[in-house]
């Protein structure tokens, strides 16, 4: 019987009204979640244990995050290329590190994550989500970076199988999840075809996290839930409802990574919808302890980051 989870197990943790809340991912060291406001600017990171909330403006747009193997310095995507952040330092401003060449000018970077081998992988969409602009990058710690596929209207993900073997990334205007076959000894991938979209009426995939148990965590764009899938077949084992209809992306975190973090949205929402959604915009938490627990998220840098 597939799980239904929602009201009181859903916890707002940080009621931001991020316009635009994306790019969870859980710090180890930290024992926190990143998340942005894209739109806003804003890098955020809430720490469970105590609760408390730091955020950092960035001045401009910042959609992903990732920690790097060695030292404090966060990888951050900002509207055109990846930077070096330190967040510790007093003052620090992001560091551009690449600007992807042949972007045109009305896109922006969206959602990205490190592969076990320490690689970054982002994508870029067009600004107005109407245009087959956005490309999907790989960036390596040596500062070399590929274009490895492009055609996207926006680029959400990726994520991987359990076994790293194959990738999964959504075109989520499209209502599109690809998977990919990837060769983790070079990085690349190859055999892109079709794995999964969402049922009419129910949104558009967003961002994207793997369990350890190797099931995939789909965060639903319009439709207000996360939904859990079988990573073969993409059959729906279970999903989260959410006060909030634009839910952005979701990351494993808290004891024994038990507890699903999950990003929305304000943007896109009228004054009517934010009026019965006033929690649009939140980081959420829910508890998944003997349903479900994740895996440690990759950093920037080194395929040892964990050892």
């Amino acid at each position: 019987m597939p799980f239904d989870i929602a009201g009181d197990a859903v916890r707002c943790v940080w009621p931001a009204a991020a316009a635009l809340g994306e790019g969870t991912t859980w710090s180890e060291q930290r024992q926190a979640v990143w998340w942005v406001d894209i739109l806003g600017g804003q890098l955020m990171l809430y720490s469970p244990g105590s609760g408390s909330r730091r955020s950092w403006a960035i001045g401009g747009h910042v959609s992903a995050v990732a920690e790097y193997a060695e030292g404090p310095s966060l990888l951050l995507t900002l509207r055109h290329g990846f930077a070096r952040f330190d967040p510790e330092l007093p003052g620090a401003q992001p560091q551009l590190l690449h600007a992807p060449a042949g972007e045109p000018a009305g896109n922006r970077f969206n959602d990205g994550k490190c592969d076990a081998a320490g690689r970054f992988w982002g994508g870029t969409m067009d600004f107005d989500c109407e245009a087959a602009s956005g490309a999907l990058y790989r960036y390596g710690a040596d500062g070399h970076c590929s274009r490895v596929d492009a055609g996207y209207v926006v680029v959400n993900g990726p994520t991987w199988s359990q076994d790293q073997r194959r990738m999964y990334v959504a075109d989520t205007p499209l209502n599109r999840i690809h998977v990919f076959d990837v060769d983790m000894a070079s990085g690349q991938p190859s055999r892109k075809r079709p794995w999964l979209s969402l049922p009419a009426g129910d949104g558009l995939p967003d961002g994207m996290t793997t369990d350890a148990q190797g099931r995939l965590w789909i965060a639903h764009w319009g439709g207000g839930c996360v939904s859990c899938h079988d990573a073969d077949s993409g059959a729906e084992l279970g999903r989260i409802r959410l006060p909030a209809q634009h839910i952005t992306n979701c990351s494993f975190g808290g004891p024994g990574l038990q507890t699903l973090f999950i990003s929305s949205a304000r943007t896109g929402l009228d004054e009517a919808q934010l009026q019965v959604q006033p929690l649009a915009g939140a980081l959420f938490a829910v508890d998944l302890a003997g349903l479900a627990s994740g895996l440690l998220p990759h950093r920037f840098g080194g395929p040892h980051d964990h050892a």
